[in-house]
């Protein structure tokens, strides 16, 4: 196929376009770069007997959502801007599966009349196909070590497309929740909420891992091999999201006006400096904790609460509400994890940080900033789908978090179901107590640890 100068559409491959098309392929890498901090927390925290074993799963488990998103998944998301021209979602699907029209379609060879800005769009493919990983990612973190491996990928695949599905009603700024007054700027629904609405169903129906909640014969604790590797992969999250935070940001003339994805009035310095601030809030709200409690885990969480927080609503806050906001979110941390320590409850990280801190911030801005307009699509100035016609409202802050924890529930009590008459969920405690390591790959670690009596 030979390049005709004389057809391409010069619209499509502006410098201005190409500006854009940087930006949202920064975020990209910054959200990769989120995966590696998670793989390094990862790593200093699972039970050196299963080290690998949880690295791989992971990092398979990661593309496996990856590829099911550029299959089908992008075509869900992108439907709720189809609907709003009044096309359908199985246009946008057409369009959008891996063997779309628009998903192999070269921009420079595409009328910008059918579709305008087709680079930055396909971009978002890639961009979105990374959350789609990352949902899966942290979905492990709460199974790791206990759900077989033939049942988590089969989790991936399923996940990957029912989150797509909860995307589009959730992110964006035309969805149906999005539009009738449910505010998530970050994507802290479909991204946070739900594996964790997942991980309620799958973890209380597998036993706590031998050594993890109590004594066991054969493993007396439960030890991490280098909690010191959590630091610069926490560090290594905070460097790689302002570029994701760009790319929840539509752009447009004149020159480069931003304006955030779910269309409230922003800024790109003030989005900037409201995530930095939920950041240092969390820290020190952490550090407080972790010092009064003699818990070194929330130094670890206290940051991330604050982040988890505040990412529903970096486009709309002040940097003063957001400091604040920071400060208290680990609070909402510090009971979820007590509460789960003291019954048994066998999940450390998603409960504390989404259950806790993610449900904290959504309704906290439901509270603080409702009646901020925002929803519809800039550029119509009437109809259901006006630009900033909606506000956020409390009462759909309520419904959107319940509908993004709803749907990871169901999800999995229905994955369950089929697991437990089939596959079978969980790993024997027998190899749960050898390591898992030498059980599926025949890998022995390099020392033996004190609480290891096998």
């Amino acid at each position: 196929m030979s390049l005709d100068l004389g057809a391409i559409y010069a619209e499509q491959v502006t410098l201005n376009s190409l500006t854009q098309n940087v930006v949202y392929a920064s975020g990209t890498v910054g959200a990769i770069l989120v995966v590696v901090g998670l793989l390094l927390i990862d790593a200093g925290t699972t039970r050196r007997k299963n080290l690998f074993n949880s690295t791989i799963e992971k990092s398979l488990g990661f593309f496996i959502g990856f590829a099911t998103y550029f299959v089908i998944g992008f075509g869900f998301w992108a439907g709720q801007y189809y609907i709003m021209e009044g096309a359908t979602m199985m246009d946008s699907i057409r369009d959008w599966w891996i063997g779309g029209a628009m998903t192999n379609a070269l921009a420079h060879e595409t009328d910008p009349g059918v579709f305008p800005g087709l680079n930055t769009f396909q971009i978002f493919i890639f961009f979105l196909a990374v959350f789609a990983g990352i949902i899966n990612v942290l979905f492990h973190f709460a199974v790791s070590e206990r759900m077989k491996a033939s049942a988590y990928y089969i989790t991936c695949v399923v996940a990957a497309v029912v989150s797509s599905v909860l995307s589009w009603a959730t992110w964006g700024s035309v969805g149906p929740l999005t539009n009738a007054g449910f505010h998530d700027f970050f994507g802290v629904g479909f991204v946070y909420l739900f594996p964790a609405g997942m991980a309620l169903v799958f973890t209380l129906m597998m036993k706590p891992r031998p050594g993890m909640m109590a004594e066991h014969p054969r493993v007396t604790a439960y030890l991490a091999p280098s909690i010191g590797l959590c630091a610069p992969g926490l560090l290594l999250i905070f460097a790689g999201l302002p570029m994701v935070i760009l790319s929840c940001l539509f752009y447009f003339d004149p020159e480069a006006l931003a304006v955030s994805v779910t269309m409230a009035n922003t800024s790109v310095g003030i989005s900037l400096n409201n995530y930095a601030l939920v950041w240092a809030g969390g820290a020190i709200g952490g550090l407080i904790l972790a010092y009064m409690s003699g818990n070194y885990a929330y130094t670890l969480l206290g940051p991330l609460a604050g982040y988890v927080a505040g990412a529903s609503g970096l486009d709309v806050y002040l940097p003063w509400q957001a400091l604040i906001l920071g400060l208290l979110a680990p609070l909402a941390s510090f009971a979820i994890y007590e509460f789960t320590l003291k019954r048994g409850i066998d999940e450390h990280k998603l409960f504390p940080l989404f259950l806790g801190a993610g449900t904290f911030g959504m309704l906290f801005l439901g509270i603080f900033k409702a009646g901020t307009p925002r929803g519809g699509y800039l550029g119509f100035e009437d109809g259901p789908y006006a630009f900033q016609h909606g506000e956020i409202s409390f009462i759909m802050q309520v419904v959107g978090v319940a509908a993004c924890i709803g749907t990871g529930v169901i999800t999995a009590l229905i994955l369950s179901v089929i697991f437990k008459a089939t596959i079978g969920m969980e790993n024997s405690e027998e190899d749960q107590i050898a390591g898992l390591d030498k059980a599926i790959w025949g890998l022995e670690p390099d020392v033996r640890t004190h609480a290891d009596n096998t």
